[in-house]
């Protein structure tokens, strides 16, 4: 497991398929921000609040130059599953096999909660903030959910 990148750190490279089917990697967002938010599973309580809060806010986010991106390690069909019941209106990243989540830290990272939780194949609620030159700018390692748009916009 790789540590997690801090402020300042190159983002790490990625490469993967949206719920649509679409390819995405992290050159795709070169020259924008990115919210680049981990999250452990499609439709449960604190990720549907988290992923709401992102999508009522996405307008003011967009206008302060950034896109986000979503990642789990459930599949596209969840994903869609949960993009559609919920209007998502931002790409959710199906990262099957946990490789981003893993290159980010967010996949069995410190501690014993989070070791049991990769054991499930979940990853850790992390949100990473990357600059338009593809480096680390903020890292949010404990989200508040019902909020997460407010604290994101708070370091745009």
């Amino acid at each position: 497991m790789a540590s997690r990148p801090a402020p300042g750190d190159p983002a790490p490279a990625f490469e993967g398929v949206t719920a649509d089917g679409k390819p995405v990697s992290l050159a795709d967002f070169r020259g924008r921000k990115l919210v680049l938010y981990f999250y452990p599973r499609d439709d449960t309580p604190l990720c549907t609040r988290q992923a709401c809060s992102l999508r009522d806010h996405n307008a003011e986010i967009a206008k302060r130059g950034a896109a986000i991106l979503g990642v789990s390690t459930q599949d596209e069909d969840s994903h869609r599953r949960f993009a559609g019941k919920h209007r998502l209106n931002f790409p959710l990243l199906a990262d099957k096999g946990g490789a981003v989540a893993r290159a980010y830290g967010a996949l069995g990272g410190g501690g014993l909660l989070s070791a049991a939780k990769a054991l499930a194949g979940l990853s850790d609620r992390i949100t990473f903030v990357i600059d338009e030159k593809g480096r680390v700018a903020h890292v949010i390692d404990r989200p508040d959910a019902a909020n997460h748009a407010e604290e994101v916009l708070a370091l745009l």
